[in-house]
């Protein structure tokens, strides 16, 4: 394709994960008032001797506020239209095998994803009430509404992207970069970076917040290790003739 054709199809993409985002962002705003009446109710769950509530300092913080929902549960719900435009314009740079690592890639991406957020969803109150736990007894805890909503928002994308991380390394062993065994050799790193990730993450007094986390995360890094253990098994089945094709022709000779 000429650089003209490949800013046209650039633009084609563009086009259409701009529209799916502003779908997903209308769907967000209408979803809005319940989204904020979720993350209200993460504060009616705290210790009642404090008084935590939603300070909205300005006129149009409100609508802000809405405006970030809507952003956020839109780019969530297009994901999966964004990330297949991302792939169809990497596909003509892709042979037939790595389309389908891409595809296999976006379409398992998607569930994990929104399972990550549904996991950082779940720790929430737990985290809220220890935060709001240090403040004294019997006092008010009078919260900007942007800057609590931001902290859910981007405490549950993280979550989410973390429990897409496995999958990038199946794909590195797809494509020949990472072997079954590095994978497997780095199981202590690994598991001290999730362990180190949900205790920031969960800064709760009690560990069961910490364990719901970091099991799947430490499940998924065991699913990919044995992921990539059999696709190393099934390459070495693939390659094994082939080396011994030159060694039988000089052995014949």
């Amino acid at each position: 394709m000429s650089l003209g054709a490949h800013l046209a199809e650039l633009r084609k993409r563009l086009t259409i994960a701009a529209l799916a985002l502003i779908a997903g962002m209308v769907a967000g705003f209408v979803l809005s008032d319940t989204i904020l009446a979720s993350v209200q109710a993460l504060l009616a769950a705290t210790d009642q001797r404090r008084l935590a509530t939603l300070n909205f300092g300005e006129i149009t913080s409100a609508f802000d506020l809405r405006l970030q929902i809507a952003f956020t549960v839109g780019v969530i719900l297009s994901s999966p239209v964004w990330l297949y435009q991302l792939w169809a314009f990497i596909v003509p740079a892709l042979n037939r095998r790595e389309k389908m690592y891409a595809l296999g890639f976006v379409g398992a991406a998607v569930p994990l994803f929104l399972a990550g957020c549904v996991a950082g969803w779940l720790v929430l109150p737990h985290m809220i009430a220890l935060l709001i736990g240090f403040a004294p007894a019997d006092s008010s805890s009078i919260l900007n509404a942007r800057s609590y909503v931001d902290f859910i928002l981007r405490l549950t994308l993280i979550v989410g992207v973390a429990f897409v991380l496995p999958l990038l390394l199946v794909l590195l062993n797809m494509v020949g970069v990472m072997s079954a065994g590095a994978i497997i050799r780095s199981w202590r790193y690994v598991i001290l970076a999730i362990t180190c990730f949900t205790a920031l993450a969960t800064p709760a007094a009690d560990v069961l917040s910490m364990l719901l986390l970091a099991a799947p995360m430490v499940l998924l890094y065991l699913v990919a290790a044995g992921v990539a253990g059999l696709n190393d098994k099934r390459r070495a089945r693939v390659l094994s003739p082939t080396v011994m094709l030159p060694e039988l022709i000089q052995g014949g000779a």
